[in-house]
């Protein structure tokens, strides 16, 4: 969360000459409302039903860049989907994510003290990203244009 999937997947893709797609917004064009709206109104296991089938729609129609939501690992059969493709796990560390977003954007599950609430989630799911990334790259005290070039770098990619 707050790492700046949206940015570097958009730059990435636009150095590769592909499209770049993010299945939250698939989500919110799909439900027609947010996804802080979604755990509000129906809980978070009716959101993950949602945030699957968004991204096995996606990896099946999709060949370009594509963001996946952060707790979208936490379905094993999305891990195992995402089994195969060049994935990357963007990291960092609390400090920037205050930096960068003060922690206090419409985040539902960083409610309520949201820098323990980030650690929490990050301790949880850390392992989760390890397994499905063919790469880590650190974000922290780097611009987009360097975490994108980076995620080239990682994964051996030339820009079109």
């Amino acid at each position: 969360m707050g790492v700046g999937k949206s940015t570097v997947g958009a730059l990435v893709a636009e150095r590769l000459g592909c499209v770049y797609r993010d299945t939250d917004d698939d989500i919110v064009a799909a439900e027609g409302r947010s996804i802080a709206d979604i755990f509000v109104d129906e809980g978070e296991p009716a959101f993950r039903a949602i945030e699957r089938r968004a991204v096995r729609e996606a990896l099946a129609g999709h060949d370009g860049v594509l963001a996946l939501g952060g707790g979208s690992v936490l379905d094993a059969d999305t891990r195992a989907l995402l089994a195969g493709h060049q994935v990357v796990y963007l990291s960092m560390e609390v400090e920037e994510a205050v930096q960068r977003t003060g922690l206090n954007v419409a985040r539902p599950l960083l409610a309520v003290n949201p820098r323990k609430q980030w650690r929490e989630l990050m301790e949880a799911r850390r392992h989760l990203y390890t397994e499905v990334a063919r790469a880590v790259v650190a974000t922290d005290g780097r611009t987009p244009d360097e975490v994108a070039q980076a995620v080239l770098d990682a994964l051996e990619l030339k820009e079109a």
